[in-house]
């Protein structure tokens, strides 16, 4: 029964056998592995502001300059020029015109009579008979302007934006009387509420 003794001392123990060939295989591995497990954070921090710049500078911003109507200011120098050019010729040629719309008087609406409201406006739009236009039609804008007017209760006319909604709605309302782009703008200089 000797000889089975002297077999499991000259041979290696299984821990020992194992831990020496994890040893051996994870001394090589850890001198690897360490930058190879590090390199896709460092590919993705160095690529993703990169791509983010590229997608920025061309694809979102030409697109947003086109849906605004912005003129790139990389444009050709000859694209500049006519540019520039094409808004003094329509300035010279499209002289503005203001018509005074004065003392349009309505009740604010909720207040049962005891509030009014008291604007004048001053109507501007750049057509060669646009004085013209808005005289022959004076009684259906005013009726038009005091019937959107009387609409608006106390608390719609201390909002912040009031004077620029009821300016958006009476544009439109004076556009679809006179004619789509007739009358560019509207100005209050009296609005008054008592």
């Amino acid at each position: 029964m000797p000889a089975p003794a002297n077999r499991t001392e000259n041979a290696p123990a299984p821990d020992e056998a194992t831990s020496a060939e994890e040893t051996a295989a994870a001394a090589p591995a850890a001198a690897s592995g360490g930058f190879k497990a590090w390199l896709p954070l460092i590919v993705m921090a160095v690529l993703m502001p990169a791509v983010a710049y590229v997608m920025t500078t061309f694809v979102l911003v030409p697109r947003l300059q086109k849906g605004l109507g912005v003129v790139a200011a990389a444009a050709s120098p000859a694209a500049e020029t006519a540019a520039a050019a094409k808004p003094k010729k329509e300035s010279s040629s499209a002289k503005k015109e203001s018509v005074p719309m004065n003392k349009l008087l309505v009740n604010v609406a909720g207040t049962m009579g005891a509030r009014y409201l008291l604007v004048s406006l001053s109507v501007v739009g750049s057509s060669p008979d646009f004085k013209q236009q808005i005289e022959d039609h004076d009684a259906q804008l005013r009726d038009m302007a005091q019937s959107a007017l009387a609409t608006k209760t106390l608390a719609d006319l201390e909002k912040p934006g009031a004077r620029n909604m009821i300016r958006n709605e009476l544009l439109s309302g004076f556009n679809n009387i006179l004619g789509d782009g007739t009358v560019e703008e509207i100005y209050f200089p009296e609005f008054a509420i008592q």
